[in-house]
């Protein structure tokens, strides 16, 4: 049973994009930062419901099939699920859709409390204001021996990466540049030690850069 990180950055560190706007909230770069990972096979089918067998295969389409084996619980911030961006709507349900693409239980961590919501396809969303070990804790609790997925954003895997607690971080390095948002490797002089290293490139020219203890 891990605890296991799967993230996209660009080639100078970045996660995040700092050009939303509200018609456009992800950003005009976003596409960009995420392009290789969307296009794959597994990505339209499984988030997308694209059952078509269209998409890309290869490198990048393994690590996306990768990305949703075994994983029985999820930790993600209040960013991912979409809360900094309506923090007083309480019927809010997120980016993901009726029929999310997690299929488990899923913990936002967040300073607002508010009831769970159960979704279609087995996703229930937990929101909790705690520490990320007692986020993990609970995770565990409900995994069922399966792995721990810490979701994102940059600044929730920062705090895992710095307290130690993750088996497995794959990164997947978009071949551009943002030049501004949320890096991953700040404060993290020396990660590498105690991980075994791999790096493969995609022909999409994404470099998956896995560490694993």
């Amino acid at each position: 049973m891990a605890v296991r990180v799967d993230l996209m950055i660009s080639l100078d560190g970045f996660a995040t994009t700092t050009d939303q706007t509200p018609e456009v909230p992800f950003g005009e770069d976003w596409p960009r930062l995420v392009g290789a990972y969307v296009a794959t096979r597994t990505f339209r089918e499984r988030v997308f419901h694209d059952t078509t067998g269209a998409g890309t295969t290869g490198v990048d389409d393994d690590y996306a099939k990768a990305y949703f084996e075994d994983v029985g619980a999820e930790v993600m911030g209040a960013g991912m699920f979409g809360l900094h961006n309506f923090p007083d709507d309480p019927n809010w349900r997120g980016w993901w859709g009726e029929e999310p693409p997690f299929r488990c239980p899923v913990f936002v961590l967040t300073h607002a409390a508010r009831p769970s919501i159960a979704m279609a396809g087995g996703t229930t969303f937990h929101f909790l204001n705690a520490s990320v070990e007692e986020a993990l804790r609970q995770a565990h609790a409900v995994a069922q021996g399966r792995d721990v997925r810490i979701g994102g954003g940059p600044t929730v895997v920062r705090s895992y990466l710095k307290a130690g607690l993750v088996d497995c971080l794959h990164v997947a390095i978009a071949p551009i540049l943002l030049g501004r948002g949320i890096r991953l490797w700040d404060d993290l002089r020396g990660l590498e030690s105690g991980y075994t290293v791999k790096a493969e490139t995609a022909q999409s020219g994404t470099i998956h850069l896995t560490f694993r203890r």
